[in-house]
């Protein structure tokens, strides 16, 4: 088995979309990333993965990623026959369409494969279809394992738990885990507030990102309530948006212009866990995918120069560097605190803005923490980017299971020696 290889990657800018479609937002990430990998078209390709979470709320199931490359395939920009598999898991859905585009070529079945994300989760004129997708992300058939789970969590955490309308299940979760490392860690609101004003004012120099304005963590404190001890600063968007990634062999990089070698990264390592419904003491899903890339990839967390996590809320972002090993179990608070994790720090995490502010349309986020790797390692990030980085972590979870999401990926990334 060689090497593997991402040769090219691109991002749409994230945001409220009501105006572009599916096909729309694959067209454009399509043509974006075979520039990048200049690339004057992608005959060479012989597997595609599409991640997609809520297309089928639109009335589009089954052969989401048929549907939306059918008009590159009879403009002749996509070539055809190309089997396109169609992959979901929630939030950690691009990772896993990523995930399988690498297996693709780990495996020797192809020399090049691509994988998309794209979703839109922004329903101005039928706002319960983006309830509809999100429900998904939650077992439906065992509502009172949940419940029952998460009753008993609230009275650990000492935040009762609520459901109601204007309630979301899901940051009503990660706000009693919040409250939960309040309590036993001495993990304050102030340190949660300090990793999202940092991610906010990151956003602010990333053209692709949703929200672009910086805050402070006093403005991200007085913000809109949510679910204590979480405000609307601390929460991800609603938006729409899609990224793409082209993963190739060793040899067929070999066959490219210098110039084309000189901007791939190698896939140190791909992995992933699945969720479980643990107690609130026990390390997450993430904390084993992330053992089993460091062993993968021969790396310790100390090798990390930069990370890209999942803050669905900016509580996230302290629990993924415990898990991640970048602090110690209940010290996220404080590394965030001490400036560790912002640009020029030790262990910058999120640069993009993250989920926060970055955005998060569900389906296309992992392949958007890749496209911001990409950019850093290849030193190309403008002012956020990180002085000489060389190896770089995604960590994506997706789905909902008790405290665990129900999937997890980690991917590392690598400048080429």
């Amino acid at each position: 088995m060689s090497d593997v290889w991402i040769v090219g990657s691109y991002s749409a800018a994230f945001g409220k979309l009501p105006h572009r479609t599916y096909k729309d937002l694959i067209r454009e990430v399509y043509l974006g990333v075979l520039a990048d990998a200049g690339l004057a078209n992608g005959n060479d390709i012989g597997m595609a993965w599409f991640g997609n979470c809520g297309m089928w709320t639109d009335g589009q199931g089954s052969i989401r990623g048929q549907v939306c490359l059918s008009p590159l395939v009879r403009e002749g920009l996509f070539p055809e026959r190309v089997p396109v598999i169609n992959v979901e898991g929630g939030c950690a859905t691009a990772s896993i369409a990523l995930h399988g585009a690498w297996k693709d070529v780990l495996s020797g079945q192809t020399d090049l494969s691509i994988a998309f994300g794209v979703e839109k989760t922004f329903s101005p004129e039928a706002p319960e279809k983006t309830a509809q997708m999100f429900n998904g992300g939650i077992d439906q058939y065992d509502r009172d394992e949940w419940l029952t789970y998460y009753a008993a969590a609230g009275e650990a955490a000492g935040k009762p738990f609520e459901t109601g309308p204007g309630r979301t299940i899901f940051m009503d979760t990660y706000a009693m885990q919040a409250a939960w490392h309040m309590r036993t860690y001495g993990t304050t609101e102030r340190q949660i507030a300090i990793a999202c004003a940092k991610n906010h004012t990151a956003a602010a120099d990333n053209p692709k990102a949703q929200y672009r304005f910086p805050l402070t963590p006093d403005e991200v404190l007085a913000d809109r309530p949510v679910s204590w001890p979480l405000t609307r600063a601390m929460c991800a968007p609603i938006g729409d948006g899609a990224a793409a990634a082209l993963v190739c062999s060793g040899a067929w990089l070999a066959r490219q212009p210098a110039a084309v070698r000189a901007r791939a990264l190698r896939i140190a390592a791909s992995t992933m866990s699945a969720g479980k419904y643990r107690r609130l003491e026990e390390p997450g899903l993430s904390q084993v995918a992330a053992e089993r890339a460091y062993r993968a990839a021969g790396l310790t967390p100390a090798d990390i120069d930069l990370a890209e996590v999942h803050d669905a809320t900016s509580f996230c972002e302290l629990y993924q560097s415990e898990m991640l090993g970048f602090c110690g179990i209940g010290e996220g608070g404080r590394l965030a605190e001490s400036g560790a994790t912002a640009l020029g720090g030790s262990i910058p995490i999120n640069l993009s803005g993250g989920l926060v502010s970055k955005g998060h349309p569900v389906g296309a986020t992992g392949l958007s923490m890749i496209d911001e790797l990409v950019l850093q390692l290849r030193g190309e990030a403008g002012a956020r980017q990180v002085a000489g980085a060389r190896t770089a972590l995604a960590e994506n979870g997706g789905g909902v299971m008790g405290f665990d999401e129900a999937a997890c990926s980690i991917i590392i990334l690598q400048r080429g020696q």
